[in-house]
């Protein structure tokens, strides 16, 4: 589970940069709060669950849990199309394996390459580190 501050923010982010669909969605609005399951096309068995509680709330510290981890069928299409979308890539995949990046909402999101690593390359082989990770 990981709370979100914008539901619109996180759902570009989640669904229209790293590709997850929503699965299902229950408004709860005794309890003022959203839950929106995500899941990657195709594999509904490992979800995300956004909360997303309607009064506002500072969340801090994003990454002190951990982090998300996403497979991803190519990893430098996906850091480029994130890229576009204005997403900071703060470990570029140099190794063409691996990634960070963080959501809205700061928490840190590892990509991974399925199978084996791409070969290393341009403008990602040479890309430094931003921010943390």
């Amino acid at each position: 589970m990981v709370r979100v501050t914008d539901l619109d923010a996180s759902l570009r982010f989640y669904c229209g940069g790293l590709g997850l669909v929503e699965v299902r969605r229950r408004d709860n609005p005794q309890g003022r709060y959203t839950l929106v399951f995500l899941a990657a096309p195709g594999d509904e068995d490992a979800q995300v669950e956004l909360t997303h509680n309607w009064d506002p709330e500072a969340y801090t510290g994003g990454r002190n849990f951990g982090h998300l981890a996403y497979a991803v069928d190519d990893i430098y299409a996906t850091c480029a199309h994130l890229a576009a979308q204005g997403v900071t890539i703060n470990r570029p995949p140099r190794d063409g394996h691996m990634a960070f990046v963080r959501s809205p909402d700061g928490i840190s999101i590892e990509l991974l390459q399925k199978g084996a690593a791409l070969a290393p390359a341009e403008p990602w082989a040479s890309m430094p580190n931003t921010g943390s990770w």
